[in-house]
Protein backbone atom coordinates (compact mmCIF):
# COMPACT_ATOMS: atom_id res chain seq x y z
CA UNK A 1 0.00 0.00 0.00
CA UNK A 2 1.29 3.45 -0.99
CA UNK A 3 2.66 5.76 1.70
CA UNK A 4 2.30 9.47 1.05
CA UNK A 5 4.75 12.20 1.96
CA UNK A 6 2.58 15.03 3.28
CA UNK A 7 4.21 18.44 3.10
CA UNK A 8 1.93 21.37 3.95
CA UNK A 9 4.67 24.00 4.17
CA UNK A 10 3.25 27.43 3.26
CA UNK A 11 -0.28 26.03 3.40
CA UNK A 12 -2.95 27.54 5.65
CA UNK A 13 -5.42 25.16 7.30
CA UNK A 14 -8.53 26.12 9.29
CA UNK A 15 -9.84 23.54 11.78
CA UNK A 16 -13.10 24.05 13.68
CA UNK A 17 -13.87 22.35 16.98
CA UNK A 18 -10.12 22.12 17.52
CA UNK A 19 -9.81 22.38 21.30
CA UNK A 20 -9.85 18.67 22.13
CA UNK A 21 -10.43 15.13 20.90
CA UNK A 22 -10.28 14.59 17.16
CA UNK A 23 -10.11 18.32 16.45
CA UNK A 24 -6.90 18.63 18.43
CA UNK A 25 -5.40 15.54 16.78
CA UNK A 26 -6.23 16.89 13.30
CA UNK A 27 -4.62 20.22 14.18
CA UNK A 28 -1.52 18.49 15.51
CA UNK A 29 -1.25 16.38 12.35
CA UNK A 30 -1.26 19.44 10.11
CA UNK A 31 1.28 21.24 12.32
CA UNK A 32 3.59 18.22 12.18
CA UNK A 33 3.19 18.26 8.38
CA UNK A 34 4.40 21.88 8.20
CA UNK A 35 1.23 23.94 7.78
CA UNK A 36 0.19 27.24 9.25
CA UNK A 37 -2.96 26.87 11.29
CA UNK A 38 -6.18 28.61 12.30
CA UNK A 39 -8.02 26.88 15.13
CA UNK A 40 -11.33 27.72 16.74
CA UNK A 41 -13.75 26.42 19.34
CA UNK A 42 -16.54 27.90 21.45
CA UNK A 43 -14.63 28.00 24.74
CA UNK A 44 -11.85 30.60 24.89
CA UNK A 45 -9.90 28.95 27.73
CA UNK A 46 -9.92 25.54 26.04
CA UNK A 47 -8.83 26.80 22.61
CA UNK A 48 -6.11 28.91 24.25
CA UNK A 49 -4.79 25.77 26.00
CA UNK A 50 -4.75 23.96 22.65
CA UNK A 51 -2.91 26.89 21.06
CA UNK A 52 -0.26 26.70 23.82
CA UNK A 53 0.18 22.95 23.27
CA UNK A 54 0.57 23.37 19.51
CA UNK A 55 3.03 26.24 19.96
CA UNK A 56 5.42 23.76 21.56
CA UNK A 57 5.26 21.49 18.49
CA UNK A 58 5.53 23.95 15.62
CA UNK A 59 8.74 25.21 14.06
CA UNK A 60 9.81 28.86 14.01
CA UNK A 61 8.39 29.55 10.56
CA UNK A 62 4.92 28.21 11.28
CA UNK A 63 2.16 30.50 12.50
CA UNK A 64 -0.93 29.62 14.51
CA UNK A 65 -3.89 31.81 15.36
CA UNK A 66 -6.77 30.83 17.62
CA UNK A 67 -10.28 32.13 18.13
CA UNK A 68 -13.28 31.57 20.36
CA UNK A 69 -15.92 31.26 17.67
CA UNK A 70 -19.55 30.17 17.74
CA UNK A 71 -19.81 28.31 14.45
CA UNK A 72 -23.59 28.80 14.39
CA UNK A 73 -23.13 32.60 14.26
CA UNK A 74 -22.74 33.94 10.73
CA UNK A 75 -21.22 37.15 12.11
CA UNK A 76 -18.53 35.28 14.08
CA UNK A 77 -17.76 32.87 11.24
CA UNK A 78 -17.40 35.67 8.69
CA UNK A 79 -15.24 37.64 11.12
CA UNK A 80 -12.83 34.73 11.63
CA UNK A 81 -12.60 33.88 7.91
CA UNK A 82 -12.03 37.50 6.88
CA UNK A 83 -9.45 38.06 9.62
CA UNK A 84 -7.61 34.86 8.69
CA UNK A 85 -7.44 35.70 4.98
CA UNK A 86 -6.18 39.19 5.85
CA UNK A 87 -3.56 37.69 8.19
CA UNK A 88 -2.31 34.88 5.94
CA UNK A 89 -3.41 36.23 2.53
CA UNK A 90 -5.09 32.88 1.87
CA UNK A 91 -6.69 29.72 3.26
CA UNK A 92 -6.00 26.41 1.51
CA UNK A 93 -7.88 23.81 3.56
CA UNK A 94 -11.03 23.90 5.71
CA UNK A 95 -11.71 21.05 8.13
CA UNK A 96 -15.24 21.26 9.52
CA UNK A 97 -15.00 19.24 12.72
CA UNK A 98 -17.09 21.22 15.24
CA UNK A 99 -20.12 19.28 16.49
CA UNK A 100 -22.14 18.36 19.56
CA UNK A 101 -24.02 15.15 20.27
CA UNK A 102 -27.21 16.99 21.21
CA UNK A 103 -30.16 15.63 23.21
CA UNK A 104 -30.84 11.91 23.43
CA UNK A 105 -34.09 10.05 23.87
CA UNK A 106 -37.45 9.71 22.12
CA UNK A 107 -38.35 12.69 19.96
CA UNK A 108 -41.54 13.48 21.90
CA UNK A 109 -39.62 13.77 25.16
CA UNK A 110 -36.54 15.76 24.24
CA UNK A 111 -36.17 19.52 24.63
CA UNK A 112 -36.94 21.16 21.27
CA UNK A 113 -34.51 24.03 21.83
CA UNK A 114 -31.69 21.52 22.40
CA UNK A 115 -32.68 19.69 19.20
CA UNK A 116 -32.55 22.90 17.18
CA UNK A 117 -29.22 23.91 18.78
CA UNK A 118 -27.64 20.69 17.49
CA UNK A 119 -28.80 21.44 13.95
CA UNK A 120 -27.48 25.00 14.20
CA UNK A 121 -24.01 23.90 15.32
CA UNK A 122 -23.50 20.69 13.36
CA UNK A 123 -25.30 21.53 10.13
CA UNK A 124 -25.63 25.30 9.85
CA UNK A 125 -22.18 25.87 11.39
CA UNK A 126 -20.47 23.74 8.77
CA UNK A 127 -22.46 25.35 5.97
CA UNK A 128 -21.59 28.85 7.21
CA UNK A 129 -17.84 28.15 7.01
CA UNK A 130 -18.27 26.74 3.49
CA UNK A 131 -20.36 29.75 2.49
CA UNK A 132 -17.73 32.15 3.85
CA UNK A 133 -14.79 30.40 2.15
CA UNK A 134 -16.17 29.41 -1.25
CA UNK A 135 -15.73 32.91 -2.79
CA UNK A 136 -12.06 32.86 -1.71
CA UNK A 137 -11.53 29.37 -3.14
CA UNK A 138 -13.19 30.40 -6.41
CA UNK A 139 -10.85 33.37 -6.75
CA UNK A 140 -7.87 31.05 -6.16
CA UNK A 141 -9.40 28.43 -8.48
CA UNK A 142 -8.45 25.85 -5.86
CA UNK A 143 -9.41 24.70 -2.37
CA UNK A 144 -10.06 21.75 -0.09
CA UNK A 145 -13.02 21.25 2.24
CA UNK A 146 -13.08 18.22 4.55
CA UNK A 147 -16.30 17.65 6.46
CA UNK A 148 -16.53 15.30 9.43
CA UNK A 149 -19.58 13.09 9.21
CA UNK A 150 -20.76 10.74 11.94
CA UNK A 151 -23.28 8.24 13.24
CA UNK A 152 -26.60 8.58 11.46
CA UNK A 153 -25.36 9.92 8.14
CA UNK A 154 -25.73 6.60 6.31
CA UNK A 155 -27.85 4.54 8.72
CA UNK A 156 -30.35 5.17 11.52
CA UNK A 157 -29.14 6.37 14.91
CA UNK A 158 -32.22 6.07 17.15
CA UNK A 159 -32.42 8.23 20.28
CA UNK A 160 -30.00 10.72 18.70
CA UNK A 161 -32.23 12.16 15.99
CA UNK A 162 -30.85 15.71 15.93
CA UNK A 163 -27.26 14.47 15.63
CA UNK A 164 -28.19 11.94 12.93
CA UNK A 165 -30.24 14.44 10.95
CA UNK A 166 -27.48 17.04 11.11
CA UNK A 167 -24.88 14.56 9.87
CA UNK A 168 -27.04 13.20 7.05
CA UNK A 169 -27.91 16.74 6.03
CA UNK A 170 -24.31 17.93 5.92
CA UNK A 171 -23.21 14.95 3.80
CA UNK A 172 -25.90 15.77 1.24
CA UNK A 173 -24.88 19.45 1.33
CA UNK A 174 -21.25 18.49 0.70
CA UNK A 175 -22.27 16.48 -2.34
CA UNK A 176 -24.38 19.37 -3.66
CA UNK A 177 -21.62 21.91 -3.08
CA UNK A 178 -19.08 19.66 -4.78
CA UNK A 179 -21.21 19.62 -7.93
CA UNK A 180 -21.70 23.40 -7.80
CA UNK A 181 -17.98 24.16 -7.52
CA UNK A 182 -16.21 21.42 -9.46
CA UNK A 183 -15.16 23.68 -12.35
CA UNK A 184 -13.17 25.75 -9.81
CA UNK A 185 -10.97 22.79 -8.77
CA UNK A 186 -12.44 22.75 -5.26
CA UNK A 187 -12.33 19.27 -3.73
CA UNK A 188 -15.05 18.75 -1.11
CA UNK A 189 -15.50 15.47 0.73
CA UNK A 190 -16.99 14.05 3.92
CA UNK A 191 -15.18 11.70 6.30
CA UNK A 192 -16.84 8.98 8.36
CA UNK A 193 -14.31 8.57 11.19
CA UNK A 194 -15.80 5.46 12.76
CA UNK A 195 -16.35 4.94 16.50
CA UNK A 196 -14.04 7.31 18.39
CA UNK A 197 -13.35 7.35 22.10
CA UNK A 198 -13.81 11.04 22.89
CA UNK A 199 -15.57 13.24 25.44
CA UNK A 200 -18.66 12.83 23.27
CA UNK A 201 -18.66 9.09 23.97
CA UNK A 202 -18.39 9.74 27.70
CA UNK A 203 -21.31 12.17 27.43
CA UNK A 204 -23.48 9.53 25.75
CA UNK A 205 -22.59 6.82 28.27
CA UNK A 206 -23.38 9.22 31.10
CA UNK A 207 -26.97 9.43 29.83
CA UNK A 208 -27.37 5.74 30.72
CA UNK A 209 -28.94 2.73 29.06
CA UNK A 210 -32.50 3.63 30.02
CA UNK A 211 -32.31 6.77 27.89
CA UNK A 212 -30.27 5.51 24.94
CA UNK A 213 -31.34 1.86 24.94
CA UNK A 214 -29.68 -1.25 26.36
CA UNK A 215 -28.32 -2.50 23.03
CA UNK A 216 -26.61 0.77 22.14
CA UNK A 217 -25.33 1.28 25.68
CA UNK A 218 -23.63 -2.13 25.71
CA UNK A 219 -22.16 -1.51 22.26
CA UNK A 220 -20.68 1.82 23.37
CA UNK A 221 -19.33 0.30 26.58
CA UNK A 222 -17.53 -2.30 24.50
CA UNK A 223 -16.17 0.48 22.28
CA UNK A 224 -14.87 2.26 25.37
CA UNK A 225 -13.05 -0.90 26.45
CA UNK A 226 -11.58 -1.67 23.01
CA UNK A 227 -10.58 2.00 22.41
CA UNK A 228 -12.47 2.45 19.12
CA UNK A 229 -10.98 3.83 15.90
CA UNK A 230 -7.42 5.11 16.05
CA UNK A 231 -7.15 8.91 15.79
CA UNK A 232 -4.10 8.36 13.58
CA UNK A 233 -6.16 6.46 11.02
CA UNK A 234 -8.67 9.31 10.76
CA UNK A 235 -6.00 12.02 10.67
CA UNK A 236 -4.12 10.25 7.88
CA UNK A 237 -7.26 10.25 5.72
CA UNK A 238 -7.81 13.95 6.45
CA UNK A 239 -4.21 14.78 5.52
CA UNK A 240 -4.71 12.87 2.27
CA UNK A 241 -7.86 14.83 1.46
CA UNK A 242 -6.10 18.11 2.23
CA UNK A 243 -3.12 17.24 0.04
CA UNK A 244 -2.29 17.27 -3.68
CA UNK A 245 -2.68 13.48 -3.78
CA UNK A 246 -6.47 13.77 -3.56
CA UNK A 247 -6.81 16.40 -6.32
CA UNK A 248 -9.89 15.55 -8.36
CA UNK A 249 -11.55 13.37 -5.71
CA UNK A 250 -14.73 15.16 -4.68
CA UNK A 251 -18.29 14.65 -3.47
CA UNK A 252 -17.58 11.42 -1.59
CA UNK A 253 -18.38 10.08 1.88
CA UNK A 254 -15.21 8.22 2.83
CA UNK A 255 -14.79 5.79 5.70
CA UNK A 256 -11.50 6.05 7.55
CA UNK A 257 -12.03 2.53 8.82
CA UNK A 258 -13.29 0.55 5.84
CA UNK A 259 -12.39 2.27 2.54
CA UNK A 260 -9.13 1.61 0.68
CA UNK A 261 -8.76 5.33 -0.06
CA UNK A 262 -4.98 5.14 -0.55
CA UNK A 263 -5.65 3.21 -3.72
CA UNK A 264 -8.15 5.75 -5.07
CA UNK A 265 -5.49 7.90 -6.75
CA UNK A 266 -5.34 5.22 -9.45
CA UNK A 267 -9.07 5.44 -10.19
CA UNK A 268 -9.94 9.15 -9.97
CA UNK A 269 -11.78 9.36 -13.29
CA UNK A 270 -13.75 6.22 -12.55
CA UNK A 271 -14.71 7.59 -9.13
CA UNK A 272 -15.94 10.88 -10.53
CA UNK A 273 -18.15 9.11 -13.07
CA UNK A 274 -19.69 6.89 -10.39
CA UNK A 275 -22.11 7.35 -7.51
CA UNK A 276 -19.98 5.01 -5.38
CA UNK A 277 -19.26 6.33 -1.88
CA UNK A 278 -22.29 8.64 -1.89
CA UNK A 279 -25.71 8.64 -0.22
CA UNK A 280 -28.25 6.98 -2.51
CA UNK A 281 -31.68 5.34 -2.30
CA UNK A 282 -31.67 1.53 -2.27
CA UNK A 283 -34.39 0.09 -4.51
CA UNK A 284 -35.88 -3.39 -4.48
CA UNK A 285 -33.75 -4.71 -7.35
CA UNK A 286 -30.62 -3.88 -5.34
CA UNK A 287 -31.74 -6.47 -2.80
CA UNK A 288 -33.18 -9.01 -5.19
CA UNK A 289 -36.83 -7.96 -4.73
CA UNK A 290 -38.10 -8.33 -8.30
CA UNK A 291 -41.66 -7.56 -7.18
CA UNK A 292 -40.93 -4.02 -6.00
CA UNK A 293 -39.93 -2.08 -9.12
CA UNK A 294 -41.49 -1.37 -12.52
Amino acid sequence: MKNFNYNFENHVVLVTGASKGLGYEISKSFIKSGSNLIICARNLNEIKKTFDRLQKIKNKKQKIIFSATDVSSRIEVDKLVNFSIKKFKKIDVLVNNAAIIGPNGNIEKIDWNDWIKTIKINLFGSILFCKALIPHFKRKNKGKIIQLSGGGAASPNPMFSSYAVSKAGIVRFIENLSEETKRFNIDINAVAPGPLNTDMLDEILKAGQVKIGEKKYKKLLKQKETKGTSFNKVCELILFLGSKYSDGIRGKLISALWDDWKNWINYKQLLQNSDAYTLRRIIGRDRGFEWGDK
